[in-house]
């Protein structure tokens, strides 16, 4: 894959001034070659046959991990396997041509500790799994497959027998769980059908996802909560160059939930996050700050195209959780979504655990600029003093064009509004 080495030509910020390190410019993906001892799974006896290879696909990473690492390589065909779980060293490339597809059988995927719904509790684990890693890679031009389908199925049938059931009630794996790593690179790749959330990256610090093509669809079997990157408690976080079309939120920061959720150690901030020259496909929101989120701090994202979204910015207001969304800039963006900027309360499993007051959450230094947009409403924002304050906005050289502007004068305590105009669709 042919990629660039971008220095800018003048030194950028993020928006509290805080400069971007050269880190975030350095889009290398190094060959198959750099990446250490090929283990090519059909060495090894494991076949393009239709069977479940999960123990030998585990025993050959384990081999290369015991024999100073390397790569394990998906070359052209289809492989099956359930829970996989690398260890320092070893990475994974799948060729052209190539598909590591999982099994859609629940038990595949053991129970393990694990972190799901900004809390940490016993849950399946995912597809790939990745814990605990300084310097992993996952890239190719094949494809990482969930094989969803039965348990998308299975989700819309039990909601039709109980309404309430949530989320975890139907037993389903992610797709790619990184936990407490650093140094990580996923490229290049086709990352699609996931049972449930379809990236999950959580205590992690620089990380980059450059140029996949994540994947679920909204029909005719809608794919339920196949996010398409969750960022929770993530540091020095680079989206670039990718395709994002799923059936729920693309880019989704989350962090923690509950009333005390801002004082538990597993819980915390997303600082210094870009998402960069994305096109988006279907989804429910473009950049999504919740459900489970305490705080998010120094987020841009720019230049993207987005050709169908639900929502573009939604900051999600949680009334039983603190939360702190601050110095978040979009910039040259073109868009066609429902809702361009959405800001609710978001009440799904509210809970307050016997906290008597309603914790108070902000949204401050919020910033939309250079901005061309289609879409039903322009501004739904319901203004909630008593559950969170909304303060320094900046709105300049927006062009949108709206079937409701719904833009209320005082819903944001000191907002700048420069060059925007709002135009009927009729």
């Amino acid at each position: 894959m042919e990629t660039k080495n971008l220095t800018p030509a003048a030194t950028e910020f993020f928006p509290d001034g805080t400069p971007i390190d050269s880190w975030f410019y350095d889009t290398r993906v190094p060959t198959l070659e750099e990446l250490g001892k090929q283990y090519v799974l059909t060495q090894y006896d494991i076949l393009d046959d239709g069977k479940i290879h999960t123990k030998e696909i585990q025993d050959l990473i384990d081999r290369a991990a015991s024999q100073g690492g390397g790569v394990i390589v998906v070359p052209a065909g289809t492989y099956l396997t359930g829970s996989l779980f690398f260890k320092q060293g070893v990475n994974l490339y799948v060729a052209e041509g190539g598909t590591l597809k999982g099994s859609d059988d629940i038990s595949d995927y053991p129970v393990c500790e694990t972190r799901i719904e900004g809390e940490t509790c016993p849950y399946f684990a995912a597809l790939i799994n990745v814990d605990n890693v300084d310097g992993f890679t996952m890239c190719g031009k094949g494809t990482i497959d969930g094989n969803g389908l039965r348990s998308w199925k299975a989700f819309w049938l039990r909601r039709k027998w109980n309404t309430k059931c949530t989320n975890k009630d139907e037993q389903r794996p992610r797709l790619v769980y990184i936990s407490n790593s650093q140094n990580v690179l996923v490229a290049g790749l086709n990352l699609q059908n996931s049972h449930f959330w379809t990236n999950h990256i959580y205590k992690s610090n620089h990380v980059k996802y450059l140029n996949c093509r994540i994947f679920s669809p909204a029909k005719p079997v809608k794919a339920p909560s196949t996010d398409a990157i969750d960022i929770d408690v993530c540091s020095d976080f680079l989206v670039k160059n990718c395709y994002m079309e799923v059936n729920d939120d693309s880019v989704v920061l989350k962090g923690g939930k509950g009333p005390w959720a801002d004082t538990a150690p597993e819980n915390g901030s997303n600082e210094r996050i870009l998402v960069e020259d994305c096109t988006y496909g279907f989804c429910h929101g473009c950049l999504t700050c919740g459900s489970e989120s305490v705080h998010n701090r120094n987020i841009i994202i720019r230049r993207l195209n987005v050709l169908d979204s639900a929502n573009f910015l939604w900051l999600k207001m949680r009334p039983d959780t603190p939360q702190l969304y601050e110095y978040i800039t979009v910039e040259d963006v073109k868009v066609k979504v429902m809702n361009f900027l959405n800001i609710n309360p978001w009440t799904q499993f509210f809970d307050l655990k016997g906290r008597t007051d309603m914790p108070l959450s902000r949204a401050e230094h919020i910033t939309l600029r250079n901005c061309e947009c289609e879409c039903d409403t322009y501004f739904n924002v319901t203004p909630q003093p008593d559950q969170y304050l909304l303060s320094d906005f900046t709105f300049e050289n927006l062009h949108i064009t709206a079937g409701k502007n719904g833009f209320a004068e005082g819903v944001v305590k000191n907002m700048t509004i420069n060059h925007v105009t709002v135009e009927s669709k009729e």
